[in-house]
C-alpha cells in the first residue's frame, strides 16, 4: 500500500493530503474553525468504507457473472462517549435476486476496511527527524 503524506496547506486548518499522484484536501468546517475546503477526516474515514464496500461488492458480482450495475452506499458516523457508530445504508443495482443481493450484503461486511475497523487497531508513532 502507498503511504499517504499529510502536511499543512493554505488556510486556517487545511491539510493536503498526498496518495502517490492523487491529492485531496482535508478541512474543517467553518463551525469547528475550519472553511470546509474539502472533508474532515471522518468524513474521509466514512469515505473509505463506502468505497471498499462498493468495490468489493463489484469484484464479488463480477467474479461470480452476476449483472450488478452499481453499487450505492451512504455512510454517516456517530461518536458517542465509548462507542463509534457507523451507519451504512447499501443499494444494489441491477438485474439481481433477493438470493444475490443477500449474498452481496454477507460480503460486503468482509470488506478490507470492515475489517480493519472492526478488528484489534494499533498505531504506532514516531518523530520523524
Amino acid at each position: 500500500m502507498r503511504e499517504v503524506q499529510v502536511s499543512k496547506t493554505g488556510g486556517k486548518l487545511a491539510q493536503s493530503v498526498q496518495v502517490g499522484p492523487h491529492r485531496l484536501i482535508a478541512d474543517e468546517p467553518a463551525d469547528n474553525q475550519g472553511e470546509d475546503l474539502g472533508p474532515n477526516p471522518m468524513e474521509y474515514l466514512c469515505a473509505a468504507l463506502g468505497a471498499c464496500t462498493a468495490l468489493t461488492a463489484k469484484l464479488y458480482a463480477q467474479r461470480k457473472g452476476w449483472l450488478l450495475e452499481n453499487t450505492e452506499v451512504r455512510v454517516t458516523l456517530d461518536r458517542q462517549e465509548n462507542l463509534t457508530v457507523f451507519d451504512r445504508k447499501v443499494r444494489f443495482v441491477g438485474a439481481l435476486d433477493q438470493t444475490q443481493k443477500d449474498r452481496l450484503l454477507e460480503i460486503v461486511n468482509h470488506c478490507p476496511v470492515h475489517k480493519v475497523l472492526t478488528g484489534q487497531i494499533q498505531i504506532n508513532t514516531k518523530l520523524l527527524a
